[in-house]
Formats: C-alpha cells, sequence, structure tokens
C-alpha cells in the first residue's frame, strides 16, 4: 500500500495548476499523465535572454569568388563571391566574412577606398553599395545607388578621388559621388566618345583610368577594341585609338605617355599617346610561327598589368595567352622581366590577380614585389624577388576543400594536451620546400584583445578517404594532422575494381566519425561500408591490422514453424542444411605486419562485404566508447558491436531481430527473388541475435578474403573461395538472404558450428584461443548457461536486469528472437509476448516516414540504425542500479535498450574474459526517425558511458583507469534516476528512468522536419537545441521542453545549394498545407555537417570549402567583439610624389584636376530614372524621408564644400599674414641696421671713410 504524505499532496496540487488548460503548463511541453511530482524538479535558469544566435568566424576558401581588390595602405585583400559574400582578410587571425542582404547577387566589382575603410561594391543586379568598416569591427552597408536603365560593366575609383567612375553595358560613363552616393551631372556619352563617321557600337565599356601623370585625361577602353582619351575639362575625346581584336583589359605606364592592352587573340599591344594610328608593338608572347608562317592561335589574355622597376626592367605580369592546345589543360600567370619569360603553371584556372608594390602612387616607379593571384579554389601570392617566382605559405587555412568535405565533427572544451599532441605529429611531415621564406604581405588588421579560455577542435572528413584535425580555439583555423583512411587498403588496380563499391568515385570517402578525445580513440565509417579503429600512439609499430568481415543479412520469414515445435526441435542436425551465400569485398586490405607511422595508427578494420552479389547498405550510425572497449555502428539492414580491446565481434544483427516478438510491422523482402534453401533448416539458420565471433582457425584461412566471393556450404562447414566478378544482370543476381547471422565472419562458420555441436552435446570447456594481435580470436561470449534443452535454457534467464555473467565458458547459441523475449516475462512455452508497457505509454502510434502515403507503412521493407548512443543507464523498468548500456534508435522511431555486461577484473580481465551484449526487451517509440538520444541525472546534467585517458605505452604500461562522465560516482549513488531525452524529426520526449514514464513532450514541427538535434550546456544549465528543415533554429530547456528560441537561422537551401545528388521528393501531404518542401538526400549531408558542441558553440558547411561557426549564448556575443580583430587602423597616408622645379617650369610634370569643381553642382544633375539611391538596412525610411535625406544630404554636400573653401581662405590669409608679418619684421631690422651705420658714420668726413 502507498504512503501519502503532505509532500506528495502538495506536489500533485502543483502538478494539476501547472497543466493549465488542455493539459500543457505555461511555456512548457506537455507533460504526461504521470508526472513524478518532485522527481522532476530540477532548476531550470536559462531564459529567453540567454539566447541570442550569431555567426562567429568563418573559415575556408571563399565559395565561388567572382572579384578582388587590395588595400596598399591598408594592407586588405577583399574576395567577392557568386553569392553576395564579401571576404576580407588581413593577418593571420583578421578575417571578417559578410553578405549583402536580400536576394543572392554575385559581386562583379570590387574598389578599396584607399585607407579610407571605406569599400564600393557592384552587384550582378546593377547596384553598387558602399561599405563601411572603419568605425565597426563588421563591414556594413552604409547605401546603395541602383542603376535601373543601364547595367555596369566597370568601376573604377583614383587614389585620393571622391568621384567613382561607372562604366555601363550601353557604353556610358557615370560618376558618383562617395560622400553622398548620388549621381554626378557629368557623363561621357559613348555617341560623344567615338568617331563621327563610326557606324557601329562601340560595345560596352571594360576600363576607366585616369592617365598616371595628369588626371585630367581618361582613358576608356570598350570592348570591341575601340580606346578613346577623354578630356575631362574640354569633354572632348583628344585621341581615339583602335584595335583590331577585341578588347580585354588596359594598363598605363608610370611615366603616363604609354600603354599595353591585351586581346582576345592572344595577342599585347603597346601603344604611344603620340602615335594613334597604330600601336607601336604587337606581341603574342606564347605564340610560334606555324610551317605557313602564320602564328599559332593563342587564348585570350584576360588581365594584363605593366609596372615599372628601379633596375629599368620593366614587369609585364598576365594571366591566359596560351597556345589553343594548351590554354584548357594549363592555367598560367605569365612574368616578363625585361628580357626573361617565366610562365607559372596553376593547379586552378586564374579569375583575378593583382600587384603589391612597395609605391602606391602610379605616377611613380612601382616597383612590384608580390602578386596576389585568385585562383577557382585557391588563394596565391607569388614572390617577385627571389628567382623562380616561387609561392609565399599562405597562413590561412584555404585547402579545406582540398578534397570535398563529407562530414563534420566539432568539439569545445576538449582536452588540453589533445591538440599539441596532434600538432606535434602533423608538424612532422608538414614541412614543405620550394615555398619564400619572405613574410605574408597581405598583413593588415588588428588582433583581438581576448581568446577563448578552452581548447576547440573540428575534424572534417573527405571524399578521399582523408580525416584532418584543425585548431578552431580563436579566430585562426589551424591545420593539426591528417589521417588517410585509404591507406590500409591495397590501391585499386583499375577503375573497374572499384566501380561495384557503394560509392564508384570515392569508395573511402568518409561517411561518419566518432572521437573519444580523452582516450584519443578515433573510429572512422566508409562509402564501401567500412569502418576503421585507430590509436594514437607516439611511437612507429610495426603490426598486422586486426580485420573482420563481419555481413549483415536477413530473410522475411518469421519462423512460425519452427517457433511451433522449439520445445522438440533436434539440435543433432546443426549443419545438415545450409543455403550457399556468396560474399565479395570490393576493396582489399593489406596483409601482413605493416609499418605505421607516429600518430593515429589502424588497430581494427571491419568490412561489411556483399551477399550474393547485393551491397549492403550504407553505414548510417557510428558510436564509440573507450570505457566500454566497444564499438557499434548501424546500417540501413542491422547493428554490429565490436569489442575493440579482444578485437572480435560481438553482435551482428538484423534490425528486426533486435524487436524480438514484438515487432509492430509487416515487412516485405526488398526484392521478390530469393536463393534457393533447403526444406530443413539448421538451428544455426534459426539463430537470431546471436553474438559470434570470427576466427583465424579452420583450415588455416587468412581471417580476410577481400576481393573474391566466398560460397559457404553448410554441409561441409569449409570456406570454398571462387575468385568471381559480381554478376551485373539483374536478372541474374541473386538477393541475399536475409535472415539474421549473429556472426563476425562466414569463413569461421565451421569452427562455430563445432563450438555449438559440444555446446548442444553437454561438452563444456573454454574455446580454441588464438593470437588477438594480429587475428581475431574465436571466442563466444554468452551471458547464459549451456542446456540442450531450450526451454530448460529460457527458464533461467534472468528476469529483471542486465544478464548475469556466465559461470562457465562453453559456447551457446539461444539468445535469438525465438527463445529470447522482450517482454517483462519468459515463459517456458515461449508465446509472443505483448509490446512493453514503456512503448505503450510512449506512443502507440505507428512512426511515419517523411512520404504520408499510408501503403508505405503495410510493407516496411527496411529499418536503419539511426542514431547510437553508450550510456550507464538503467536497462530494464524498476532496475534499481545502472548497467552499460548501449540505446539503439531506428528511422521507423523506435528505440530498442542493448545491455552489455564487461568482466571485472582490471586489464587482464578485460583481454581474456568474453564481454556479454544481449537486447534488455525495452523498446521506446516516438514519431518520425530518431535523430539524437541523451541522459540526464538528476541534477539536470548530462551523462554518459564514460571514458579512459589516455597514457603513452612506452612509458606508462599500467592499465588505464576508466573514467566516468559529467556525472561523478558520488552523484550516482545519490542520484538514483536519470531523464533520457529522444529526438526525432517530429517530435522530442523526456522519459523517466527507470520507471519508464513520459514526462513532457513537445512537438517541435508540423509541416517541416528536424534535420539536426543536440543536447548543449549553456550557463551550466543544459537545453536542447534544433535546426529544422524550414531553417528556423529552435532552443529548449530541459527537461521541462519549455521552449526558450524559435528564430530564422539559415535557409536550408544555402546548405543543399551546393550539394550534388538531389532526389526532388516532393511530399503530398505538406503540398496540400501549402508547403513545398523539397525532401532529398542534402539532408543527411547537411546532418552529417551541421555541429553542435559545449557552450552554446556550432558549426556548418556553409559552401563546399567554408566553415561557419555560430553560437547561441547572449554572454558570448556580448564578448565577441573583443575576440574579433580589427580590420582598420591608423595609418597615415603616404606622401604625394613632389614636383619637380623643372617638371613645373616646363609642365611636364604631374597634373592634378580639381574634380569637385567638374562633376559637382557646376555639371548639373542627372534624371531620377537613371539611379536610385538606396539607404542603408536598417533605416527605414520612407520616400519622403528618402527624398528629404537626399536633400539633406546635398546640402551638407554644398556646406562641406564651402567650408572646405573657407578653410582653404582662412589657410591662405594665416599665410599672407604670416608673409607680411615677416616683411615687416625684416623691414624694421633693415631700418635699425641703416640708423646705426648713419650713426657710425655721422661725423665722419668722406676721407675719413
Amino acid at each position: 500500500m502507498k504512503k501519502f504524505t503532505l509532500s506528495r499532496v502538495l506536489d500533485g496540487f502543483r502538478s494539476s495548476v501547472n497543466q493549465g488548460p488542455g493539459g500543457q503548463g505555461p511555456g512548457q511541453g506537455s507533460p504526461s499523465k504521470n508526472l513524478e511530482g518532485p522527481l522532476t524538479e530540477i532548476p531550470e535558469p536559462l531564459r529567453a535572454e540567454n539566447f541570442q544566435i550569431a555567426q562567429t568566424v568563418c573559415h575556408g576558401f571563399p565559395y565561388q569568388p567572382t572579384a578582388m581588390t587590395f588595400d596598399p595602405v591598408q594592407r586588405l585583400l577583399a574576395i567577392g563571391t557568386k553569392n553576395g559574400c564579401l571576404r576580407i582578410l588581413g593577418r593571420a587571425g583578421v578575417d571578417i566574412n559578410c553578405k549583402h542582404d536580400g536576394d543572392c547577387c554575385a559581386i562583379l566589382h570590387l574598389q578599396f577606398v584607399v585607407n579610407e575603410g571605406l569599400i564600393i561594391s557592384a552587384t550582378s543586379d546593377d547596384t553598387i553599395h558602399l561599405w563601411n568598416f572603419r568605425e565597426t569591427k563588421k563591414p556594413e552597408v552604409v547605401q546603395s545607388l541602383k542603376f535601373q536603365r543601364e547595367r555596369i560593366t566597370s568601376l573604377s575609383l583614383p587614389l585620393q578621388s571622391k568621384w567613382i567612375y561607372v562604366g555601363t553595358e550601353r557604353g556610358n560613363v557615370h560618376v558618383v559621388n562617395i560622400d553622398t552616393f548620388q549621381l554626378s551631372g557629368y557623363i561621357v556619352n559613348w555617341n560623344k566618345a567615338i568617331e563621327v563617321c563610326r557606324k557601329t557600337h562601340p560595345g560596352s565599356v571594360i576600363f576607366l583610368g585616369d592617365n598616371p601623370t595628369d588626371s585630367t585625361k581618361l582613358l576608356i577602353g570598350f570592348d570591341s577594341g575601340q580606346l578613346v582619351l577623354w578630356d575631362l575639362k574640354l569633354k572632348v575625346a583628344e585621341i581615339r585609338y583602335q584595335s583590331q581584336e577585341p578588347l580585354r583589359s588596359v594598363s598605363w605606364h608610370s611615366d603616363g605617355k604609354q600603354f599595353m592592352t591585351s586581346h582576345s587573340d592572344g595577342s599585347i599591344a603597346t601603344w604611344n599617346l603620340k602615335v594613334p594610328n597604330k600601336p607601336v608593338a604587337v606581341t603574342f608572347p606564347h605564340s610560334r610561327n606555324m610551317k605557313d608562317g602564320r602564328p599559332e592561335p593563342c587564348k585570350s589574355i584576360q588581365k594584363v598589368e605593366w609596372k615599372s622597376s628601379r633596375t629599368g626592367e620593366n614587369f609585364v605580369i598576365f594571366s591566359g595567352g596560351l597556345t589553343a592546345d594548351r590554354a584548357g589543360k594549363t592555367p598560367s600567370l605569365t612574368v616578363i622581366h625585361g628580357k626573361t619569360t617565366t610562365v607559372l603553371e596553376m593547379e586552378h584556372n586564374v579569375l583575378d590577380f593583382v600587384s603589391i608594390c612597395e609605391n602606391q602612387w602610379e605616377s611613380e616607379i612601382q616597383d612590384p614585389y608580390a602578386v596576389v593571384v585568385l585562383l577557382q579554389q585557391d588563394l596565391v601570392v607569388i614572390d617577385l624577388l627571389t628567382p623562380g617566382y616561387p609561392c609565399i605559405p599562405n597562413p590561412y587555412p584555404m585547402d579545406i576543400h582540398e578534397s570535398p568535405v563529407t562530414c563534420c565533427t566539432y568539439m569545445a572544451d576538449c582536452p588540453g594536451d589533445l591538440i599539441p599532441a596532434l600538432y606535434s605529429m602533423g608538424s612532422k611531415g608538414q614541412k614543405k620546400t620550394g615555398f619564400s621564406e619572405r613574410d605574408w604581405p597581405i598583413e593588415g588588421g588588428q588582433w583581438g584583445t581576448s581568446s577563448c579560455s578552452y581548447a576547440e577542435i573540428i575534424i572534417t572528413g573527405h571524399a578521399d578517404g582523408g580525416v584532418k584535425f584543425w585548431d578552431a580555439s580563436s579566430t585562426s583555423l589551424q591545420f593539426l594532422y591528417k589521417i588517410k583512411t585509404s591507406k590500409p587498403f591495397e590501391r585499386p588496380k583499375s577503375r573497374k575494381s572499384t566501380e561495384s563499391c557503394a560509392s564508384d568515385d570515392d569508395p573511402f570517402a568518409v561517411q561518419y566519425m566518432a572521437l573519444c578525445p580523452e582516450s584519443r580513440l578515433l573510429a572512422v565509417a566508409g562509402a564501401s561500408c567500412q569502418v576503421l579503429v585507430y590509436k594514437y600512439r607516439k611511437q612507429e609499430v610495426v603490426t598486422e591490422t586486426a580485420v573482420l568481415e563481419i555481413p549483415i543479412i536477413w530473410d522475411i520469414d518469421d519462423g512460425s514453424d519452427y517457433l511451433a515445435n522449439a520445445g522438440n526441435f533436434d539440435f543433432s542436425k546443426v549443419g545438415d542444411a545450409k543455403p550457399n551465400l556468396e560474399y565479395f569485398v570490393p576493396i582489399r586490405i593489406k596483409l601482413g605486419p605493416q609499418k605505421k607511422a607516429p600518430g593515429y595508427q589502424a588497430e581494427i578494420v571491419c568490412l561489411t562485404p556483399w551477399v550474393n552479389g547485393e551491397p549492403p547498405g550504407g553505414i548510417s550510425s557510428l558510436a564509440l566508447n573507450s570505457n566500454y572497449g566497444i564499438l557499434a555502428y548501424g546500417n540501413d539492414a542491422g547493428l554490429v558491436i565490436v569489442d575493440t580491446v579482444q578485437k572480435t565481434c560481438l553482435m551482428s544483427v538484423a534490425t528486426p531481430d533486435l524487436y524480438g516478438t514484438s515487432d509492430p510491422y509487416q515487412r516485405a523482402p526488398k526484392s521478390p527473388k530469393r536463393p534457393d534453401i533447403s526444406e530443413e533448416r539448421s538451428p544455426t539458420d534459426q539463430m537470431d541475435g546471436v553474438c559470434l565471433s570470427p576466427t583465424a582457425g579452420g583450415g588455416g584461412g587468412s581471417p580476410y578474403c577481400g576481393g573474391s566471393r566466398m560460397s559457404v556450404s553448410g554441409a561441409s562447414g569449409g570456406c570454398e573461395r571462387k575468385d568471381t566478378s559480381p554478376r551485373k544482370s539483374g536478372g541474374a543476381a541473386v538477393e541475399a538472404v536475409r535472415r539474421s547471422k549473429s556472426q563476425g565472419s562466414r569463413r569461421a562458420e565451421w569452427k562455430i558450428k563445432q563450438s555449438y555441436s559440444m555446446a548442444v552435446a553437454g561438452q563444456g570447456g573454454s574455446p580454441e584461443a588464438t593470437n588477438t594481435n594480429t587475428t581475431p580470436t574465436a571466442t563466444h561470449p554468452s551471458s547464459f548457461p549451456t542446456s540442450p534443452n531450450p526451454s530448460s535454457s529460457l527458464s533461467q534467464l534472468p528476469t529483471s536486469g542486465p544478464p548475469t555473467p556466465p559461470t562457465n565458458k562453453s559456447h551457446l547459441l539461444v539468445l535469438s528472437r525465438q527463445y529470447y523475449s522482450f517482454g517483462s516475462n519468459v515463459t517456458s512455452n515461449y508465446q509472443p509476448t505483448s509490446s512493453s508497457n514503456a512503448a505503450e505509454k510512449l506512443d502507440t502510434t505507428f512512426s511515419r516516414s517523411r512520404s504520408s502515403s499510408m501503403s508505405s507503412l503495410d510493407n516496411i521493407t527496411s529499418e536503419a540504425i539511426q542514431c547510437l548512443s553508450f550510456v550507464d543507464s538503467f536497462a530494464k523498468k524498476g532496475d534499481f542500479s545502472i548497467w552499460p548500456t548501449l540505446w539503439v534508435g531506428t528511422s521507423l522511431g523506435s528505440i530498442i535498450v542493448i545491455s552489455i555486461i564487461i568482466p571485472v577484473g582490471g586489464k587482464e580481465a578485460r583481454k581474456s574474459e568474453p564481454v556479454s551484449v544481449a537486447p534488455s526487451g525495452t523498446i521506446f517509440r516516438i514519431k518520425g526517425p530518431i535523430l539524437m538520444m541523451s541522459f540526464l541525472d538528476c541534477n539536470g546534467l548530462v551523462v554518459s558511458g564514460g571514458y579512459e585517458s589516455w597514457r603513452d605505452e612506452s612509458k606508462d604500461p599500467r592499465s588505464r583507469t576508466p573514467t566516468k562522465g559529467l556525472s561523478s560516482d558520488s552523484d550516482k549513488g545519490s542520484c538514483d534516476r536519470q531523464f533520457g531525452v529522444f529526438m526525432s524529426e517530429k517530435q522530442a520526449r523526456v522519459v523517466s528512468l527507470p520507471s519508464q514514464t513520459c514526462l513532457y513532450k513537445q512537438q517541435i514541427c508540423e509541416a517541416s522536419f528536424v534535420i539536426k538535434a543536440e543536447i548543449t550546456t549553456v550557463k551550466d544549465s543544459s537545453c536542447l537545441v534544433c535546426y529544422a528543415s524550414d531553417g528556423r533554429l529552435k532552443i529548449y530547456s530541459l527537461p521541462s521542453l519549455r521552449p526558450l528560441l524559435d528564430t530564422e537561422f539559415v535557409p536550408l537551401s544555402d546548405l543543399s545549394s551546393f550539394q550534388t545528388r538531389k532526389s526532388g521528393i516532393v511530399d503530398p501531404m505538406l503540398a496540400i498545407w501549402g508547403q513545398q518542401v523539397i525532401v532529398n538526400e542534402d539532408t543527411n549531408s547537411i546532418a552529417k555537417t551541421f555541429c553542435l558542441s559545449s557552450y552554446g558553440h556550432g558549426m556548418y558547411l556553409s559552401s563546399p570549402s567554408e566553415i561557419q561557426k555560430f553560437t547561441i549564448a547572449t554572454e558570448f556575443i556580448s564578448n565577441l567583439d573583443e575576440l574579433l580583430g580589427l580590420l582598420w587602423k591608423e595609418i597615415e597616408m603616404p606622401e604625394k610624389p613632389k614636383e619637380s622645379f623643372f617638371g613645373s617650369l616646363f609642365g611636364v610634370g604631374v597634373r592634378n584636376v580639381d574634380r569637385e569643381e567638374l562633376f559637382g553642382e557646376a555639371a548639373g544633375k542627372t534624371s531620377r530614372s537613371v539611379a536610385k539611391l538606396i539607404p542603408g538596412p536598417g533605416t527605414g525610411l520612407t520616400p519622403n524621408q528618402e527624398h528629404l535625406q537626399m536633400r539633406a544630404g546635398t546640402i551638407a554636400g554644398d556646406i562641406s564644400k564651402t567650408r572646405m573653401l573657407m578653410v582653404e581662405r582662412g589657410q591662405k590669409l594665416g599665410d599672407l599674414g604670416d608673409k607680411t608679418e615677416k616683411m615687416m619684421n625684416e623691414s624694421e631690422n633693415f631700418s635699425s641696421a641703416a640708423h646705426q651705420l648713419m650713426l657710425k658714420y655721422k661725423d665722419k668726413k668722406w676721407y675719413q671713410l
């Protein structure tokens, strides 16, 4: 009888009041009727004001770059991209990324306002934007000007000028003022620039540039080859030039008397101002004369720069111009210095380049010393002062996309010794040769005043099988270490050998990664269904990699006939009948001892072979626990559990067999064609969920049979290898038997049968042991006693709690779906029991797929393992102590608990004693595929399965001490309950353990679905963060699932636009509700590259070459300005070149023009229909206010001009007063000297002088 107390009564009143109407409390998730009162009272200090989303730093190479510019004074580089992003780079650690608002428009032109903290960008929607980063750490658009009639084709801003030249597609030239961002009335029309007798349009303006020595002359270049030297004062064309080939680029010489042009035929022409009729010289740098005497055709030279040098040998730098047969194969940049021509081959196409010179003034000798080259997928700086023109090492992480990124892992607050350990190993083989020793010339900006107090690491998996480690602790990203997961495998001899892999092009592409940062154990899953376990060592070793071939096959047969006769089954007919199965592994591993360099070394390789010509499903989940020494992974067919200490397979089971007799689905075979199976099945063929281990025995066969098929016959029990290729014909292909096979390797099956027969006959004994350092052992860990009678053996099964350790080492294969009930009670006649009570409490509805068609639920073809989680928790309802468990989440919304029994007795016992794994019978059901499973203790802290701290084996051979997770052992002694947080694509639930009652549930999405969900910590409290397919980020408090934040984050289209594979499936139910949501394979790729970590930090792959970090913590955002660097700093502008005496005397020096007088009020006003002024974002001005602002801007400009004139007049008057005073003082001195001279000779006669 329950004991009622006053506290329970008060808690009951409290729960009834908090529920409110409809059973939902204010701001909370929907609580269950079984609310446990004081058991769930966990402080939840987090509030909505604690959360705010902000993007922090961006790492990597700008995706699809289109434009580049350089500030020679501030030493900053700006890159514009096709999607409207603006990236500004300074010294290492100064990296700012921003984006234009609205639609993604490509940035076509960029121009720095030198040493002013301003950038001008022209986008593909014919809008000019003015960015300001002088007063803010992140650039902001101050104002914009949209051209409504003409398309912008060129942009030019002279040094220290406030007026921008804008060339258009129609051939006109407009002038825009930077201060007011308004068009001047001064326009150079194309019909006035060309000759009167010209009958054709000159084309669009592609070049605008002042004469370096005479700013009154503007050179205009049209794409048709027409060039015009325009006199800005007289408003006439002074000289016209006409080339025979279309124009691509123009470059002035510093003397202002000649210029150079590049053309579409690969030629470079030199023009003199005094010779307008034809060019002085025309050269084809890369062309050779053919047999007929004509030059060999060349590709276009896109850009040319002509720079002067103090040595007298000028630099001519250009891109392109190679012969037609080499141009498409070899992107290049050519440097001509004097009589020496150097062709620099590039890995990618050259988009743009800019020379960095000692002198910023174009009228002086420039002396270039470096060239910044923007490639299609890289940024290169070439040293012009070192012979051979080597590259300067790039301090930015521009090679993230060296191979396409397929998955990411982000860890904040990782162990402090992990990053130095990885860097020490990575730096040994990182030394590059052939690079320049000069410093990186882009060194602008200032570092932040603060830094993170914890270490952060990012791990990226790549399509070529590489795994890269990056230090992300500061605003810069530093490369640490790289693993090549393809190294343990043999290189495919031809493409045909890998054409049958899961990924035709990338058989070693990394799909999932699991890292234990404390023990430094790493597991990597590849595209060919291979899983590798790596161990970190400081020493080089020569060992053989353990190989496990673990097939996952299942059949749809329910085994009802066998269940009916389970008590009278004849176990003596083991191996009499067996279906023939053929295995094929498309990738081969290197056999024998292999030399392994210090760092991460491959210890175990798990392969999933093809069965009867049918490829296995790709790995869909991966988990690793160093405390248990267990690895688990799953695919769309089943689950595999591997002992990483003994290097054996503990379980290989199909997903339907995890349910036992409680499988709620009607499952259909994937294909109607089935292999031939004998009428009489062997008991081994009936075993489901059995834990078998691979062996090295049995005929002395190799533990690996890669690249060949293997036909296993039940009668002979041997391993017959057939070196045949997989059948390609659909009619001839035989579908794999999809009956669960609990085995590690089919090659060892004869040994397993022998052990099984001994167990049935009552002959105990230890299994045959082999050397675990080279090959897996043949041990079979079982938690149940041996008995030839199934009924008697079932009676000895434990009814609650995890299975007890075995009392002997005999082999028994009775842990199957037919013999083991997942209910709370096990009966001898083994009648199918009902679903667990926990499942009924949680949800009695079936999990729906993304398709709303009910027919998809009638026949379930597959159920993938979506999520895996190791944790010390309660395996069954009513347990009084926690056990090591593995929680398995499936694509149909089921959560299955597997108990794990670890041998007790230290390291030696762990190596010798078997580990037992068995389904506990606990099943939970939630709508939608399972995305996340996490657990909280009674204090609301996240619990895990613990870990082992890493120790150097050569220095400290002692056994490693297991270290638990966030909750200490003392806490677990006082905390007799936990909270399971389960997240699917549709809803979240909080379940109390071990009572298995649902405390809270929250419907996260209706029309959309959740892509990624994780639990993070903010202000030492836990919260649930979800990213949905509608681009919204949702945050909930734990455990009550109270909504804290629901805001727009990143549209799914921005993350999936660069994905390569799209299936384009439209959900019909979403279409009915007006929501056209595309459900495709991109969401899987997004989920693999969208990561959340501690302290509210996260990251996602914003493009194939960029990693964007973000935070949801308001406290961190408040200190973000101190962490980020400054772009602009006070630097004195270099002095203008002084005009020489003879230059001013003969009028040959630099002549400047008063642009305010030419383009200001005297030029008049242009029509408002030409361009429209758009104020910066956040102003919120009405059209009338915009007009007033324009007028105010004009008035402000006039006032500024008047003030400048007054200041100039005052300065002139001051100079005049100084000169007057000086003359007065000199006159007084002269008068005094004259008076003294008069007094000296006053009384003397002339003859006395």
